[in-house]
């Protein structure tokens, strides 16, 4: 369950900020609740037009003096990239302009296996070829011992990436990196593709339109894939780079639209996100990133198309093993379901591909609502990927287990580290101490919305204006919304079951709404219910007719109290972890008598999910923690089964008499709390006869 946060935007700066610029109310509403006071701090966010002078970056003047060196003199430079996608795209857009302007130049960038960044023995090759200058692109930051093998072995180095510094620097002939103290550019979030962007520019003199009329459909596609902030210079990159990108010239690029099925389509950020970089990143998880480096500098069409039907393959295997490593982790959790407890989900396998645990921690974390590391096992090594969310930060996590890692990196949201297998163990334990000596209440994943609707929201004008605020991403979310109190009129489904089609009645208007990957026996809801949503809007069109379309991102039925409902359920977590309790918790938790037969009696005979049911008792007074008390109590006594990770809950044939009171569960709730008076449910018997006449 998220915790849902509804803006409340200041009514006052919404009204200056309409008065003050062409942008709708609702547009101004967004931006308000976003924390925009002011129509400049407006500008900032989405009203960028330019590119700032690159040499405002600290060493771009050495980078592009030692560089132009280099061409004149025909100097061997080799352009070294990453196998992601934003360090694949720069090392394109580097290369395609050294090489267009007469300089001796190659590409490099290292296959996974290899590791991330430059490492001495790829630098010894690089000299034995003649290499006299290397210019990293999206990394290079924390390269110290290989810049210094570099410089022992007579290779200039000129660095240019957008990670965060470390208090040394690399011995290099210049340094470009935006997140260098000493820069002056009033911009500094670019990714890796969008510093080269920038370097180019400086080897023609700053001109910083010629870049992007050149290569901003590479940095766009880069800057999203990166999940960097789209305000701001970001936000131009994008914004130009996309109208690049729908008339491209380039024969990779075209292919990879087409064989995404964008075809025609007009390209989002959203599509790009979903279907372009997806494909570039597959190459470098699942064979070789040069095969995406050669995609995008294809100049023949045909062989374009070859190369992207190869990557549309390395995708579909991509999506493949990531389902495998899934169904993997849900047996090891049914096997294991205590797990599901813990305050972060620590999960290994043998030969869990470390190309894709990064996507399955990201998926994972989200499902479950939990940081989860990620930890593929091969030859008694384990490779691990890590994901987390608010104050719980995976490069602090991994620092205070260090001892028992070989190596680590990361920063408070993801990080990757290497560990033995033997010790797997161990930094389960390890990171479980940290978590509980850090959080004794773990963060809760959030949903926000702008603010709750009103009737002039839903205009379809208003709505339409939303565009203006495009492109979405990082830092400039697509907005969501609170509609409060509709009425479901009527439920059916989508594709077989795949996905729920509602007909909403809320302020006397009827609406659409769309809920994905869920069939409407899971969102437990009837017509007649009524419920709040957190929704986006849409316009759709049928058959030439304009109407109001709201994409469902969550529910919950009407007067679900939120705080109590997430009290409820870290007090059943920390049952589930066997952690002491306060004696108004143990009271809180332990079932009377009746509520056990309500309990018994709601769940239906072809089951239900836990959390569908949990949201249905709550808005009769039953908690969550005591529901999954009860829910426990009936499978140990074989009247129920619970189905772990899915979280759904059946009854079984009842063949006998059952006493409730001769659970163990039960029973201990009862002595560490100390009071049998106030929990004891009596005699609950629950027989044969009572299981047929449901």
């Amino acid at each position: 369950m998220k915790k849902w946060v509804i803006g409340k935007p200041d009514a006052a700066v919404v009204t200056a900020l309409h008065r003050q610029s062409d942008l709708s109310q609702l547009c101004c509403t967004v931006l308000a609740a976003g924390g925009c006071l002011d129509i400049t701090q407006a500008g900032e966010r989405i009203g960028s037009r330019a590119l700032s002078d690159p040499f405002l970056l600290r060493d771009m003047q050495e980078a592009a003096d030692r560089i132009n060196a280099a061409i004149d003199d025909g100097t061997h430079i080799c352009v070294y990239g990453d196998y992601d996608c934003d360090g694949i795209t720069a090392t394109v857009i580097l290369y395609s302009f050294l090489s267009e302007i007469g300089a001796n130049v190659s590409w490099r960038v290292p296959e996974r296996a290899e590791g991330y960044g430059l490492n001495p023995d790829v630098i010894r090759e690089m000299h034995d070829d003649g290499v006299g200058l290397i210019v990293t692109v999206d990394n290079g930051i924390a390269a110290i011992a290989e810049a210094e093998l570099a410089a022992e072995l007579g290779i200039d180095l000129v660095i240019t990436d957008h990670h965060r510094p470390g208090k040394t620097l690399p011995h290099a002939v210049a340094v470009v990196d935006a997140h260098r103290e000493e820069n002056l550019s009033p911009f500094r979030q670019y990714c890796g593709a969008g510093i080269a962007l920038l370097l180019v520019a400086a080897l023609s003199d700053g001109d910083t339109e010629m870049a992007l009329e050149q290569f901003g459909d590479l940095a766009a596609i880069a800057t999203i894939a990166d999940v960097v902030t789209l305000t701001g210079e970001n936000r131009y990159i994008v914004e130009m780079g996309m109208q690049y990108l729908e008339n491209t010239e380039r024969p990779g690029l075209r292919a990879l639209r087409e064989i995404s099925g964008l075809g025609e389509k007009p390209l989002t950020a959203r599509s790009i996100a979903f279907s372009l970089s997806p494909r570039i990143n597959a190459t470098g998880r699942m064979a070789s990133p040069r095969l995406a480096v050669e995609l995008l500098l294809e100049e023949n069409p045909r062989r374009a198309a070859e190369l992207a039907e190869q990557i549309n393959v390395l995708n579909a295997r991509r999506m493949e093993t990531e389902q495998g490593i899934l169904a993997a982790v849900s047996a090891s959790l049914r096997a294991c379901p205590d797990r599901l407890y813990d305050r972060v989900l620590v999960l290994d396998g043998e030969g869990w591909d470390a190309g894709v645990i990064g996507i399955t921690a990201a998926r994972l974390s989200e499902r479950f609502g939990k940081p989860c590391f990620m930890i593929g096992v091969k030859d008694g090594v384990g490779v691990g990927s890590a994901r987390s969310f608010g104050e719980f930060s995976v490069f602090e996590c991994l620092s205070a287990c260090s001892d028992c890692l070989e190596k680590f990196g990361g920063h408070p949201a993801a990080g990757g580290f290497t560990v033995k297998a033997e010790r797997i163990a161990e930094f389960r334990e390890r990171v479980a101490a940290f978590a509980a000596a850090q959080h004794d209440v773990m963060p809760v994943r959030e949903l926000r919305a702008v603010c709750a609707l009103t009737p002039a929201m839903l205009d379809m004008e208003e709505i339409r204006s939303l565009s203006q605020l495009e492109p979405f991403g990082e830092g400039n979310p697509e907005p969501v919304f609170l509609l409060e109190n509709a009425q479901i009129t009527a439920i059916r489904s989508l594709s077989e079951g795949a996905h729920t089609k509602f007909t909403l009645l809320a302020g006397g208007q009827s609406y659409e709404a769309l809920l994905f990957r869920t069939s409407p026996e899971a969102t437990g809801l009837h017509v007649g219910d009524f419920c709040h949503m957190m929704v986006q809007l849409s316009i759709n069109v049928f058959r030439g007719r304009e109407s109001v379309n709201l994409l469902v991102q969550d529910f919950r039925t009407a007067g679900l109290n939120q705080s109590r409902m997430l009290a409820a359920r870290q007090a059943y977590e920390r049952l589930r972890r066997r952690e002491a309790l306060s004696p108004a918790l143990y009271t809180s938790a332990c079932p009377t008598r009746e509520e056990c037969i309500t309990v018994y009696k709601r769940v239906p005979q072809a089951g239900i999910a836990i959390e569908q049911l949990a949201l249905q008792l709550h808005s009769e007074g039953l908690n969550y923690c005591k529901l999954r008390v009860c829910l426990d109590i009936f499978a140990e006594l074989g009247l129920m089964s619970i189905t772990e990770p899915e979280g759904q809950v059946m009854l079984l044939p009842v063949t006998k008499k059952v006493n409730l009171q001769d659970s163990t569960i039960l029973r201990n709730l009862e002595a560490r709390h100390g009071n049998r008076a106030v929990t004891h449910v009596g005699e609950v018997r629950v027989s044969p006869e009572d299981h047929t006449s449901r």
